[in-house]
């Protein structure tokens, strides 16, 4: 699954490292020796975990097009509550799929099999419907310790060790849920200290190319008033509706750019290259939904590349792993295909270079 490789060593080379492309089969070799199986796999530095939509299997199963694409490490979208107020999360809010290592269609063999591999996948809260329906669980669930709870329980249960916090729509003006959610994740990150536990949270949300919308900013804002560690930042590079031709490319360059200074001002301790590391991009591939004027191409992806990681950002990203493949050139926003002509997963082979960069 390395048909990419050369074209991965030279546009790391273009961008002055060398030195990580160089070494990016010793990395893979370090990694594979290293990761536990089945338990508690740590993520490399630099991870490219594409979104996987757990709600569509009809092409395979989320262990299949893992091992098909080449991509290791997968975002599972989504979790949330089956209905307004309560505490439980399922996955797509459907009460046959608990947060379960055995129960049919809860994913458990396919993250253990996947785990095995040296991989393991990032459980993903919220996304736009639940974001408008009022169940995602922290605008559903009123109990903090509750919420707490749940993000543990993917811990105990899938041994994973990041948690990705999709927040977007009706959820980013929901400040008791913003509130609750950022305790819960103190809390979460409390509880794993003391039980000596790995755990992340990412923030993935909606951005411009101008930088962080002001709600998604308040967001992180209450984050580190709540003394919530956030390990990265996913700014969504697609879906601007602007009613102009945009170019995909330099709209994600200069999105994360303007957030890397908007970030600044919150994490004042950090350093420039931790900010840089902090911030991760997920693209749509191909037609997104508003249409041909904003297409992320199959040349803007080698450049993408090049440019996170002479910037050395922490996470790759896209929506979704189901429209790698050229299915269905011209049509906008297919949850199965790009849109695009293309070889069925270049998009992943190509980004999944960045989780070998040492």
């Amino acid at each position: 699954m390395r048909r990419f490789i050369p074209l991965a060593v030279a546009v790391l080379a273009a961008a002055g490292i060398t030195t990580a492309a160089t070494t990016a089969t010793a990395a893979t070799t370090s990694l594979a020796a290293g990761a536990s199986r089945g338990a508690d796999v740590i993520l490399p530095p630099h991870v490219y975990a594409p979104y996987f939509e757990t709600y569509d299997t009809a092409d395979g199963g989320l262990a299949q097009l893992s091992a098909e694409s080449g991509a290791k490490y997968l975002s599972l979208a989504f979790l949330e509550t089956a209905a307004p107020g309560s505490c439980t999360a399922y996955w797509n809010g459907d009460t046959s799929t608990p947060i379960s290592a055995t129960a049919a269609g809860s994913f458990g063999a396919d993250i253990a099999r996947i785990q095995a591999e040296g991989g393991t996948v990032i459980p993903s809260f919220g996304g736009y419907a639940a974001d408008t329906t009022n169940t995602d669980i922290a605008d559903s669930c009123a109990s903090v310790s509750a919420i707490a709870k749940v993000y543990e329980q993917l811990v105990t249960t899938y041994h994973v060790t990041r948690i990705d916090l999709d927040v977007e729509a009706d959820s980013l003006s929901n400040t008791t849920g913003i509130e609750r959610r950022n305790e819960a994740i103190s809390q979460t990150e409390a509880w794993a200290a003391a039980h000596h536990k790995a755990v992340q949270f990412d923030y993935t949300i909606p951005v411009n190319p101008t930088g962080l919308t002001a709600p998604g900013l308040s967001v992180l804002q209450n984050a580190a008033a709540e003394h919530a560690k956030i390990t990265e930042v996913n700014i969504m590079t697609f879906d601007y509706y602007f009613g102009t031709t945009q170019n995909m490319l330099a709209d994600a360059e200069s999105a994360a750019t303007a957030a890397h200074g908007q970030l600044e001002s919150i994490y004042q301790e950090k350093s420039p290259r931790a900010l840089w590391h902090s911030i991760g991009i997920t693209i749509m591939p191909g037609i997104d939904d508003y249409g041909t004027d904003e297409t992320f191409t199959t040349a803007d992806a080698p450049a993408l590349l090049g440019w996170t990681a002479a910037h050395g950002l922490g996470l790759i990203s896209m929506w979704a792993l189901q429209r790698d493949n050229g299915g269905c050139p011209g049509t906008k926003g297919a949850g199965s295909c790009s849109g695009v002509t293309q070889p069925t997963w270049y998009f992943s082979h190509v980004f999944e270079q960045f989780s070998h960069l040492p």
